[in-house]
Order: C-alpha cells, then sequence, then structure tokens
C-alpha cells in the first residue's frame, strides 16, 4: 500500500522541484521526471505554483547586477500556468518561503559538476558566474565578506560596500575588492587573476607587506611562493579568458594539446586523446564547450589530422601516416 503525502511533505518536494530547475536546469530528463510527479497527485500543481511564486518573488527582490557578458546559466524557472495563477494560496506560499530561505544563509557553499556553469546570489547582493569542477565557500559577516575558492575558477560581480571588503581565498592567494568584476582561477602553484572592472589588490598570505593592484583590462599570475606578475591584457584577450560565460573556447594560436586539455574541463563522456607528434600545431576558431566532437571535425579538416572515436567515448587525434 502507497502511503499518501501530507501537504507538508508535497510543498517541501515542490521546493525541491524549483531548486533542481534552476541548478540543473531544464533538461528533457528533469522535465519528464517533473511531469510525472505533476501527474501523480492532484494537488502536486498547486504546490508547485506555490513554490515558483516565491521563487520569483525572492528572485525579485535579490536584485542582481547584470553580467558584462551572458553567462551559460539554468534558464529560469517558467511557470507550466498562466501568471494569473501564480499567487493564490498564502499559507502554504509562506512555508515555501522559509524553505527557501534556507538556501540564502550568510554561509553558503557552492559547487559545479564537470561540464556544469553555474550563477549565483550571494547575499550581499554580490553574483558569481562558476565554472567546470569549481567549489566556493562565502562567508558574509559584519566586518567582511569572504569567498574561499576551493578548486576551479569563478568569475564575480561584487556589490559596493566599502566598509566590508570582498575577499577571494585561493589558497596562499588573496585577491581584494570594494566593487568590482573579476575573475580568478586556482592553479597547482598560485592563481591567475583577471579584472573586468574597477580595481583588485592582490597578495599572498604571509607576505602582506609585497601588494599588487590590477585594474579593469589587466591580468596576473599569483605565485604561491608570492612572486606576482601583472600586465595589461588586449580587450579580445580578456574576451577569450572568459569565453567560458559564454559556453565557449576561443582559441587564438593555442595549441592542439592545450585545446584539448581545456575541451577535457568540460566534458566526462568525449575524451579527446592527442597525438604528441601534432600536439604543439597552432589552432584558431571559436568553439562550444560541450561539442568535442565538432572540434575534432574542425581539427581533421584543418590540420589534416586523423580522428577516431573509441567505443568508451574517446577521441584520439593523431597525425595521418
Amino acid at each position: 500500500m502507497v502511503m499518501r503525502q501530507n501537504a507538508a511533505e508535497i510543498e517541501e518536494a515542490a521546493v525541491r522541484w524549483v531548486w533542481r530547475l534552476d541548478r540543473e536546469g531544464r533538461t528533457p530528463q528533469l522535465l519528464a521526471e517533473l511531469s510525472d510527479w505533476l501527474d501523480a497527485d492532484s494537488r502536486h500543481r498547486g504546490a508547485m505554483l506555490q513554490a515558483e511564486a516565491t521563487w520569483m518573488m525572492l528572485d525579485r527582490a535579490s536584485q542582481l547586477p547584470v553580467a558584462e557578458a551572458e553567462p551559460v546559466e539554468p534558464e529560469p524557472v517558467r511557470s507550466w500556468f498562466p501568471r494569473r495563477v501564480l499567487f493564490g494560496g498564502g499559507g502554504a506560499l509562506a512555508a515555501c518561503a522559509a524553505a527557501f530561505l534556507l538556501f540564502l544563509q550568510p554561509d553558503a557553499r557552492y559547487d559545479t559538476g564537470v561540464g556544469e556553469i553555474r550563477r549565483v546570489q550571494l547575499v550581499d547582493g554580490s553574483s558569481a558566474l562558476i565554472n567546470t569542477s569549481s567549489a566556493i565557500d562565502f562567508d558574509d559577516s559584519a566586518n567582511r565578506r569572504r569567498v574561499r575558492l576551493t578548486q576551479g575558477e569563478a568569475w564575480f560581480k561584487v556589490a559596493k560596500d566599502r566598509k566590508r571588503p570582498f575577499v577571494v581565498e585561493a589558497g596562499a592567494v588573496r585577491v581584494q575588492a570594494v566593487g568590482t568584476a573579476f575573475s580568478v582561477r586556482r592553479r597547482a602553484n598560485g592563481a591567475d587573476v583577471l579584472v573586468t572592472e574597477g580595481i583588485v589588490e592582490t597578495w599572498v598570505v604571509g607576505a602582506e607587506g609585497h601588494r599588487v593592484r590590477v585594474g579593469a583590462g589587466e591580468r596576473a599570475f599569483v605565485a604561491d611562493n608570492a612572486a606576482i606578475s601583472s600586465g595589461v591584457a588586449e580587450a579580445t584577450e580578456i574576451d577569450r579568458a572568459l569565453a567560458w560565460r559564454n559556453g565557449k573556447i576561443d582559441l587564438n594560436g593555442e595549441t592542439l594539446g592545450w585545446a584539448a586539455t581545456e575541451f577535457n574541463r568540460y566534458n566526462r563522456r568525449e575524451h579527446i586523446v592527442v597525438d604528441p607528434s601534432i600536439a604543439g600545431e597552432r589552432l584558431f576558431g571559436v568553439f562550444r564547450i560541450d561539442d568535442p566532437a565538432g572540434f575534432a571535425a574542425a581539427v581533421e579538416l584543418s590540420l589534416g589530422a586523423k580522428v577516431a572515436r573509441e567505443a568508451d567515448g574517446t577521441i584520439a587525434v593523431s597525425a595521418r601516416k
């Protein structure tokens, strides 16, 4: 015998569905699962309406800054029903709001899987665009805002608050801003910092006296041993370095080996393996991060390379004999 869910359990399930739609995107598989859930009980549709209404209300209240480039992110939750129906029901709506607020606490962790690029709202009004296989912890306190980038890469649009500096920690590297936009990518021996708006200050723990300011249009590599190299980057170089925000890899003379490594960051099923004899060949073009097969086909045409697909999804690129 199947136990019938009570109203509270259904409301909690609806909250989880809206959260999954926001986090995972409206994939065909997820939409099919949601459709089955909606059809399973007549009460599910009403609960979903209330959960969506709460999400829309909180999203409007956040008033997020708009990113300079259109990022890749899950599509916003769109109602399955006419908008005029969305705001019926008060008690359940309040319950859903309380549940959603659990995701808006001052201390929060956000991470992404392979191939996932996620935009998140931080409670201070800032936003973060998190690249593939990355993780951040956000701590919002009375005198400072702190982000720990434990792995990967993220681009931040910082809400201005001069009384509370916004500091990103990437290993021993520190990057501080007040109100600006910049990216940080953790490397094995340091971190890349690229500023798209305003000015940041960067240093290494233990060498606080050696701080470097990096302004808009500039980039820096901050090594864990406190060595800092910085300089002006051309606008096109910045756009190419942050092309991942639009779901792209932009190549302008990078090697085939480097490009294959980048594609492999975003793809688990299709892994590119390059013959060392042609790994140094230079490539140009813009490619989708989720299309390694299309990239391999372009390499086959432009370099005259041999491309073979293995049963496990590996794409082998080699020189023709």
